[in-house]
């Protein structure tokens, strides 16, 4: 099955990853945020399985973190434990997640001796999942200390609208664009907004600039 699986893993991943940032624009909104993102997230789980299923070692530890979000996701179904400190447990997870698939897709891309269509769908999805990245790190900041970006999203009926408006946040800083309408406060979320955007500007300019070269390359010797 994973091998059958193996050659669509860019297509598959990066469909879960639209499916994140976009979903909440085909489901109604509150059934999105309290039940299907959460599952869409598990499915994006099982894509970095697949994506990084001939590293063994690396495969088991994601399978790990994919039982650790089944537990979670199952305790808050049964409304089992503290909230709090099962939504701090999967930031913790995601955030352990997409660091590493981050990593490994930047690995595939640097060792590709050929620019195909697999390698652009890597280099798109390595570029989303680093938004990831961001939209994680300055959660957590937002979670330790509430108030350290302002501007965000909020509504009682809605308290997910907030991490929905932190994650823009952080595509926004990532992509250089800075509309202004969030600002961090604090000089931790300061120093976050300015790791998101480097990590962003070095992603663009190193990454594609090894495609591009990649590809004069190949088509030079053609």
């Amino acid at each position: 099955m994973i091998d059958k699986l193996y050659p669509h893993r860019y297509q598959i991943f990066l469909f879960t990853l639209l499916a994140i940032l976009f979903g909440s624009l085909v489901f109604p909104e509150k059934i999105y945020d309290n039940i299907i993102s959460h599952y869409i997230f598990l499915a994006n789980l099982l894509a970095g399985i697949l994506l990084i299923s001939k590293r063994k070692k690396l495969m088991f530890f994601f399978i790990f973190l994919f039982f650790v979000d089944i537990l979670d996701i199952g305790s808050r179904l049964v409304g089992f434990g503290d909230r709090e400190v099962f939504k701090s447990v999967r930031m913790g997870v995601y955030f352990l997640f997409y660091v590493v698939v981050t990593s490994a897709i930047i690995f595939q891309i640097w060792t590709a001796k050929k620019v195909n269509e697999v390698v652009i769908l890597g280099v798109i999805s390595g570029y989303i999942s680093l938004g990831l990245v961001g939209f994680f790190i300055c959660f957590s900041i937002e979670m330790v200390h509430p108030g350290s970006f302002q501007g965000l999203l909020t509504s009682l009926s809605n308290p997910e609208l907030k991490s929905d408006s932190i994650m823009y946040y952080s595509y926004i800083t990532m992509l250089a664009i800075g509309y202004g309408d969030v600002l961090p406060t604090t000089q931790m979320a300061q120093k976050s907004s300015f790791l998101i955007g480097l990590m962003g500007q070095f992603y663009l300019v190193i990454i594609t600039a090894i495609i591009v070269g990649k590809y004069i390359n190949q088509s030079s010797n053609k």
